[in-house]
């Protein structure tokens, strides 16, 4: 029987649902060279000769398959959610290779488990949203199953005004400088961060066994000199691709995957 009570656990989920958003809303959403209003080169109608050099930039940018440009529009919702195994995986692995990022944080936690718990809960919560699964119990629905086996039902559990103002303050924390700042997120904004998610997640950490993980050989290989970082790369790897998998696998049993 898990030490962990279904009310304590949506306790941890609901800020952390939360303070992901700043995040995700900064990848998902910027649009800094107003790429989302064009469309890909040769399409625009104007004669390429009488472009300016900028303008042939800014058109070779919106070719490209990033948030906020015409080819992105383009893609279906398998393609989006696919981007964001590889950015969300790629980003939390350099969060993890450099503990500088995370400030004194890092120095505390364990790698594998912080920041790893924390890179999945982030994709799902990504992936989730490229079907167009957003509200908030959802998404604590959606981690607590994938995340801790946990199948909850957040209709049950009645959100008080006391609650909602503390799930506030506890997201604000944790996004720490990204909270209602108009400033650009900076990398070491994001990374820190992301450690304070996986320090939110570490106050469960009874329960951060039954997330996804890599496959046995990627422990052993883990436990080797030398070669041990590139066994926790390469299982922290794996358990995110799995954790992608079964996000999508509760979308489709809930009946909330996007057709396309």
């Amino acid at each position: 029987m898990s030490g962990i009570s279904d009310r304590d656990l949506v306790t941890v989920l609901r800020p952390f649902v939360r303070a992901t958003r700043p995040v995700l809303d900064g990848l998902r959403e910027s649009d800094p060279f107003g790429l989302r209003s064009r469309v890909a080169p040769g399409v625009s109608g104007t004669d390429p000769e009488e472009r300016g050099l900028a303008d042939k930039i800014l058109d070779t940018l919106a070719s490209v398959q990033v948030p906020g440009t015409a080819a992105w529009a383009r893609m279906d919702v398998e393609g989006r959610a696919h981007w964001w195994v590889y950015r969300v995986g790629r980003f939390t692995t350099l969060i993890a290779a450099i503990p500088g990022l995370g400030g004194a944080l890092a120095r505390t936690l364990p790698v594998s488990d912080a920041v790893g718990a924390a890179g999945e809960g982030l994709l799902l919560v990504a992936i989730a949203g490229e079907h167009g699964v957003r509200e908030e119990d959802r998404l604590v629905e959606l981690l607590a199953s994938v995340l801790f086996q946990r199948e909850l039902r957040l209709a049950d559990l009645t959100l008080t005004a006391e609650q909602d103002a503390a799930a506030d303050a506890a997201a604000q924390e944790l996004t720490g400088e990204l909270a209602g700042s108009e400033k650009r997120a900076t990398l070491k904004k994001v990374g820190a961060a992301v450690w304070r998610l996986g320090r939110a997640l570490w106050s469960v950490e009874d329960e951060l066994d039954k997330r996804p993980h890599g496959r046995f050989y990627h422990q052993w290989l883990g436990l080797l000199p030398v070669v041990g970082a590139v066994g926790k790369y390469l299982g922290e790897w794996s358990g995110l691709k799995r954790a992608a998998r079964q996000g999508r696998s509760w979308l489709e049993r809930h009946g909330l995957a996007a057709s396309g």
